[in-house]
């Protein structure tokens, strides 16, 4: 039913179906071509680009130590296929074909995997049956459970049986192993989240040499003691942290959103309306424009909007504080990618779902708001204690560090 309604949606011009349906009859052409050319690849199914940063890590070791292995990607979603299908240490990239019985038989027989490896909440059927019907190893890595979750549900009890076809499940947390030993899944172990180790490889990265250039960020952040990042925003986000800066002026704000289309681009220029420049002009100038304001004799813009892709993850390190959008909507977004700079981690309120968000706080080195007051405590206890806080967070990721390491040493012994 579920794909029934992406390919109904898809013939009403929803783009997001369309590019579903294209993509998985895309894969199922080249079932006679290319993926045959394949020989006994490990095959790894990621839902987006999230969810592919957390088995990147693994891809990138597997890479390193064992070369000749042949590597498969597959991806649910559009955003995650077209952001990663150059990604050049794999052999093949592709859509995987929506999970019916015929699909997951058809594909399964043509790209011959040595091994299966599914990244957190991705438990297609069809998929995983006809791995354990070919005796074929299927892992699942980062996954973790909740009582609420369909599995656990009288009317999904009967999918309990996909999770039991796993060779072996590498969980979060505790927690999630203890769900599963009620349902007598046992073939589980606690391995943590593959996303501390991608993001601590980032911040080597960086270090060492940054992916973006980032004078224009240092220019414009030289001689502030009080700079906010705000990454991944959305509206509501961007309304507050306006608010916050109507009342601070000695704040610095980089601010990057999650969507960069021009609506809402033009939303935030009418926002921070002569006090914001965008990256990409300022990258241009390098220079501070003269920036007109009523209330102050100020020339500096106060904003710069990151208007590209990509620079997020370096830019963290320029920040006292940083301030996660998405969680006055479905959910938050990347908080990790933030603490493993060591800086204080502000976020709204739908974050539950979300472990590692939990942990923050639970260490002491983040705070949830609801409100514009609560953000503004929050901010203001954030920034002037930003080196204590800080190295609440820092120590948090250190500590959840090492779990490619464990499943790439069972997984991929040599």
């Amino acid at each position: 039913m579920y794909f029934l309604f992406i390919r109904i949606a898809a013939l009403f011009g929803h783009e997001k179906a369309r590019a579903l349906v294209r993509g998985q009859k895309q894969t199922i052409s080249l079932l006679k071509s290319e993926i045959t050319q394949l020989q006994s690849p490990i095959w790894f199914h990621a839902a987006s680009v999230g969810e592919f940063e957390q088995a990147r890590p693994l891809i990138e070791r597997l890479r390193r130590e064992q070369p000749k292995r042949q590597i498969v990607v597959t991806f649910f979603s559009p955003s995650g296929y077209n952001a990663r299908k150059e990604y050049p240490l794999a052999d093949g990239v592709y859509y995987l074909p929506f999970a019916t019985r015929r699909n997951a038989k058809r594909f399964i027989a043509a790209l011959r995997p040595s091994m299966a490896i599914f990244v957190k909440y991705e438990f297609w059927p069809a998929y995983i049956r006809e791995l354990k019907k070919q005796n074929i190893p299927t892992y699942s890595i980062s996954s973790i459970f909740r009582p609420h979750q369909y599995f656990f549900r009288w009317w999904g009890k009967g999918q309990l049986r996909v999770l039991r076809a796993f060779t072996h499940l590498y969980v979060q947390d505790e927690a999630s192993r203890l769900l599963l030993a009620k349902y007598n899944i046992n073939q589980v172990s606690v391995a943590g989240d593959t996303r501390f180790d991608r993001v601590n490889e980032i911040l080597i990265a960086n270090s060492q040499k940054p992916s973006v250039d980032l004078r224009p960020i240092a220019d414009f952040v030289q001689g502030s003691e009080r700079v906010i990042v705000a990454g991944s925003t959305w509206p509501k986000d961007e309304k507050l942290m306006e608010q916050y800066l109507r009342q601070h002026y000695d704040i610095k704000l980089i601010l990057v959103p999650h969507e960069l289309n021009e609506d809402h681009l033009h939303y935030i220029f009418n926002l921070f309306k002569g006090r914001m420049i965008r990256y990409t002009a300022y990258a241009k100038s390098h220079l501070l424009p003269a920036v007109q304001e009523n209330a102050t004799e100020r020339c500096e813009p106060q904003v710069l909007l990151a208007d590209t892709i990509g620079l997020l993850s370096s830019i963290y390190r320029f920040a006292h504080t940083a301030y996660i959008g998405g969680g006055f909507g479905e959910g938050i977004h990347n908080t990790i990618e933030a603490a493993t700079y060591g800086i204080p981690v502000v976020f709204g309120p739908n974050y539950h779902h979300f472990r590692e968000a939990q942990g923050l706080i639970d260490a002491g080195a983040a705070r949830s708001i609801k409100n514009y007051s609560q953000l503004e405590a929050a901010l203001n206890t954030a920034l002037n204690n930003h080196a204590e806080i800080g190295a609440k967070a820092s120590a948090y990721v250190t500590s959840e560090l090492g779990a490619t390491q464990t499943i790439y040493n069972e997984i991929f012994p040599i």
